[in-house]
């Protein structure tokens, strides 16, 4: 499938889709809801449409951990065992996904997803301040780096929902940092399942490229935009997205 299949106007859907969901994704996670619904609407077949949305998609985590970095909310050096793990749990659900339908997952994360909200719509004060660690950081970045890392890989929404709530419940996070955190995690997982589908010659580079230059212009506004605001800000963010993934979900299913 080649870029001349597509006139001028859905490039620039594409483009303005990867700049939407890059900004989103950098506050709250969920930019998939918005890029992967598009590409295919404009005719792209699933398996393709998913690996095209890791690349794009990797544009703009890139971009946010970056400007994270040098804003201060993220010290990739201290969570290189979230990464590594979180490297391998993806490349495996990678893997597993072009041999397995994904389709017995979307109950469960529905109803994950529907905790998630309510938990953290009726806990006001959730990562408005830092608390003491519930697991010592290696053994909660080996479980949930392999854990998330297949679950990304392997199907994909909800994925910066859950890391985030983990990082706050788990490791005590602010509601910010474990934002910034959730970035880099998500850039991982995102270029390990992309290794694995180009592999497989199912990268579609020229339309995940011009999603990218969207993503990156995105994704820099909301990560900026977060530095900025105050916690409730991203909080309201964050919610909205989860809601959104529900409703997305659970009208793909019925």
């Amino acid at each position: 499938m080649e870029i001349v299949d597509f006139s001028i106007l859905t490039l620039l859907l594409l483009f303005l889709a990867g700049f939407g969901a890059g900004f989103v994704d950098s506050i709250a996670g969920g930019g998939g809801i918005i890029t992967l619904p598009v590409l295919l609407a404009v005719g792209i077949p699933p398996h393709f449409a998913l690996a095209t949305n890791k690349l794009q998609s990797s544009f703009g985590s890139f971009t946010a951990t970056v400007n994270y970095t040098k804003r201060g909310l993220l010290k990739p050096k201290t969570v290189f065992e979230g990464v590594f793990f979180t490297f391998i749990g993806a490349v495996i659900g990678a893997i597993s996904v072009q041999y397995t339908s994904s389709k017995f997952l979307i109950n469960f994360i529905i109803i994950m997803l529907i905790f998630l909200f309510f938990f953290t719509f009726f806990n006001k004060n959730l990562g408005f301040k830092e608390k003491i660690s519930k697991m010592k950081p290696t053994v909660f970045y080996i479980i949930f780096g392999l854990v998330i890392g297949f679950y990304d890989g392997f199907f994909g929404p909800g994925t910066g929902s859950f890391w985030t709530i983990a990082l706050i419940l788990l490791l005590g996070l602010h509601l910010k940092t474990a934002t910034a955190q959730t970035k880099i995690f998500n850039f991982t997982s995102n270029i390990a399942s992309l290794l694995i589908f180009a592999l497989s010659g199912l990268v579609l580079l020229k339309i995940g490229i011009i999603m990218g230059v969207g993503q990156v212009a995105g994704a820099y506004s909301g990560s900026t935009l977060v530095v900025k605001k105050e916690v409730t800000f991203v909080r309201y963010v964050f919610l909205i997205v989860v809601a959104a993934t529900i409703l997305k979900l659970i009208y793909d299913k019925w």
